[in-house]
C-alpha cells in the first residue's frame, strides 16, 4: 500500500522498485527491503507510466 495515496503498489522486478501508479512515485528496494519515505522514491515520468503493463486485477 502506497504511503501517500494509500492506493495499491506494483512490483518492478528489474529496477527492484514498487510502482504507485496514483502518487507518480517509484519506492526503491533496498537488501530486500522496501524503502516506503516518499523522500526516498523517485517521481515516476508519464513515459514510464505509459509503459507499465495494465494492472491484473485480484479475485
Amino acid at each position: 500500500m502506497c504511503p501517500v495515496t494509500k492506493g495499491p503498489l506494483d512490483y518492478d522486478r528489474q529496477r527492484q522498485e514498487l510502482l504507485s501508479r496514483s502518487a507518480r512515485l517509484a519506492y526503491p528496494i533496498r537488501d530486500g527491503i522496501p524503502i516506503l519515505l516518499e523522500e526516498e522514491a523517485r517521481t515516476l515520468s508519464d513515459e514510464e507510466l505509459e509503459r507499465l503493463p495494465a494492472r491484473t486485477p485480484l479475485v
